[in-house]
């Protein structure tokens, strides 16, 4: 027996020297990563070697696994990529709790122990606000807010995390879902919009609650940039809830404090109509995380249109995806190509870019943009496409009717707008922020335009629509976004056959708006009279003209207003139906440009020696094989629409077709053989 104990305690002494032996071991580990971390910065190429070289050396210390985490979120691009950077950040935050827990509890105790640990602190910060971003990129509420609440209950004196913040985004970012999809949420999108704003106001009263202390450790305007935080979202939500003077308070107090998000307060602008000044303030400079939707770079494209500014739009957003490669904004940058393309006639061209932004897998991050969205607008886009091939195709044959391959391809055009729209209905119907996203023109969570909206609506339902938007012309708070419910107000009383009194709506929009004269969109002439911002809102000046147009049996108003739209808007004409007129002068010699030219006037276009119209001039020359078409037009104003553009070409097939869109505005690749879209 006494043997036995002998063994015992000497089995036991082992023990203890062998756990002392692997503390010691252990200590000494952690000391040399704590030294060979210093200076070591997670965006460095070498901080993943050292990552796994702390791992090494000690796998139940959470730096190595820190490192890595952070290392692979800043490179994150894509879903894998995120979902990568997730599994050694939980590591680090177990253990880092594990072994630092009650240290983290006690942080605030007294300053001098804040100061002991605050590498422990920053290191926790680290760990958790990553991994809440990893979360929110590949859409894993559920996941943001356990981690929340988890750092909640360290209840830190101070609120680094801005965790009442984050509820508000999560709230305001899965509004249109139900508890059913993820358990925190409330079960409409007025609840959860509310409990988004009430998740700001708690921030407020922890701010204020523990303003005193915090004054005493930080300083007595501490408190000022956590409360700009809050406000950042509560403009934001003020602005979801059309309480416009609200959300322009909160934007004073950031642009004063030096916090605003310019890209935000510019969709505020657009959604209240005032398009300069959201042109003006999206072009600032403003933080944009990497790898992430810049939200500025796809609306400003949509005001280019707006102001029927095509070719810029589509220069832009060139330069933008030329720069970002395949990363989270691609495909909506090349939706917004793709909407530059089709406003230009390049029919093509946006077609191209529409597949390309459906066949990439997009990552909505840093927006409340959803995929939803995404695929809805995409097949908007295409229903505005598909209609307007179907109205080519009538203005490059006056008798295409006679035609079988062109009766054959209008059938065809005709079935896939049908299919698309049944896709886009049944997708509408199902969307409980349908009023907000689609009928509220601008809202700035949309991602449609207003011109957009009519392609859909107009073929549904004439009736209810005409009531909606004459209910919205009356009770909508934004003086500059009225015309566009009237100008819709119009459409749809048109398109339900009742011309007279659409005719009566738009001429009183044309008193209203057009002829008040041209005002910058800022000022007072437009938020008190109505005049309309000349520089921006061609679009709109285009669709009201081109109404008008259509209501009218009056033959020379009908001309007067063809003139008008190709003043406003000419590259849109040739989809209008309105009868183009059109002076033209040329030197074409030889079969091929004699061809070219017959083709061009076999378009619908009523060529006239009309002093008081447009008039091209094409200057052909042949060089070799090639033929050299030179392109010059003026409207009937004397102003230049078209300079010196220049289409190069082999043989006649085509070329007339495409000259007659180009006359009218149209861009594309100066080669016509092998004209492509632009990648």
């Amino acid at each position: 027996m006494k043997y036995m104990n002998r063994i015992i305690v000497l089995f036991f002494s082992f023990l203890l020297a062998s756990v002392q032996m692997t503390a010691q071991i252990k200590s000494a580990a952690r000391y040399e990563i704590d030294a060979k971390r210093v200076g070591v910065n997670p965006d460095d190429k070498d901080a993943l070697p050292r990552s796994r070289e702390f791992i090494r050396l000690d796998s139940t210390y959470y730096v190595g696994w820190l490192l890595e985490g952070l290392y692979k979120y800043e490179r994150s691009g894509d879903y894998l990529g995120y979902r990568q950077a997730i599994v050694p950040l939980r590591k680090a935050l177990y253990l880092i709790e594990k072994d630092y827990g009650e240290t983290l509890k006690r942080m605030f105790s007294s300053f001098g122990f804040f100061s002991q640990n605050v590498q422990r602190f920053d290191d926790f910060y680290y760990i958790a606000n990553t991994l809440i971003q990893s979360y929110n990129s590949i859409e894993m509420p559920d996941s943001t807010m356990a981690l929340i609440d988890k750092i909640e209950g360290y209840q830190f004196q101070r609120d680094f995390f801005g965790l009442d913040c984050d509820r508000c985004w999560l709230y305001h970012r899965n509004r249109f879902y139900t508890s059913d999809k993820h358990p925190f949420l409330k079960n409409s999108i007025e609840e959860n919009v509310q409990m988004a704003l009430k998740s700001c106001y708690k921030q407020i009263e922890t701010i204020q609650r523990n303003k005193q202390v915090n004054d005493m450790w930080y300083g007595p305007y501490q408190s000022d940039e956590d409360l700009l935080t809050v406000y950042h979202y509560l403009a934001i939500m003020h602005n979801y809830m059309q309480r416009y003077d609200s959300a322009e308070y909160y934007y004073r107090f950031l642009i004063q404090g030096g916090r605003v998000s310019w890209s935000n307060y510019a969709n505020m602008q657009h959604e209240v109509g005032l398009f300069s000044g959201a042109m003006e303030n999206y072009q600032k400079p403003q933080y944009r995380r990497r790898f992430a939707l810049e939200e500025a770079s796809y609306y400003m494209p949509t005001l280019m249109v707006y102001a029927g500014n095509t070719k810029g739009a589509i220069r832009s957003t060139q330069d933008k995806i030329e720069q970002v490669g395949s990363t989270p904004g691609f495909g909506w940058y090349n939706i917004a190509l793709a909407r530059a393309y089709l406003y230009d006639g390049q029919l093509d061209s946006s077609e191209f870019h529409l597949n390309k932004a459906f066949q990439f897998k997009e990552l909505h991050i840093n927006t409340t943009l959803t995929q939803s969205q995404y695929e809805f607008t995409i097949n908007l886009l295409r229903v505005q496409l598909t209609d307007k091939k179907i109205s080519r195709l009538k203005f490059f044959n006056k008798g295409w009717w006679y035609t079988p391959s062109d009766l054959y391809d209008f059938a065809s055009l005709k079935l896939e707008k049908a299919m698309l729209e049944y896709a886009l209905v049944d997708a509408l119907a199902s969307n409980p922020e349908r009023h907000r996203m689609v009928y509220d023109l601008f809202c700035a969570e949309a991602t449609v335009s207003f011109d957009e909206s009519v392609y859909l609506l107009k073929d549904f339902c004439l009736p209810f629509f005409r009531k909606r938007y004459e209910r919205y012309a009356a009770t909508d708070p934004r003086l500059r976004v009225k015309r566009y419910f009237q100008l819709l107000q119009a459409r749809f009383t048109f398109e339900d056959g009742d011309e007279e009194e659409a005719l009566q709506l738009g001429e009183t929009l044309l008193q209203e708006t057009l002829l008040k004269g041209n005002a910058s969109s800022d000022s007072e002439e437009v938020s008190e009279h109505g005049g309309m911002d000349r520089d921006y809102e061609r679009l709109y000046a285009f669709r009201l003209m081109e109404l008008l147009a259509h209501c009218t049996d009056d033959e020379e108003k009908q001309l007067a207003l063809a003139k008008k739209c190709f003043e406003a808007y000419p590259q849109l004409l040739p989809y209008s139906g309105i009868p183009c007129f059109m002076q033209l002068e040329h030197n074409a010699q030889g079969v091929v440009a004699e061809q070219v030219v017959a083709d061009l006037k076999d378009c619908n276009i009523n060529w006239t020696e009309s002093e008081d119209s447009p008039k091209a001039k094409l200057y052909f020359e042949k060089r070799g094989d090639t033929y050299r078409v030179v392109v010059n037009v003026w409207n009937h104003l004397g102003k230049q629409i078209v300079t010196n553009t220049e289409l190069l070409f082999k043989d006649a097939e085509g070329v007339g077709k495409e000259l007659a869109l180009r006359l009218f505005g149209k861009g594309g690749t100066v080669r016509f053989s092998e004209e492509k879209p632009i990648l």
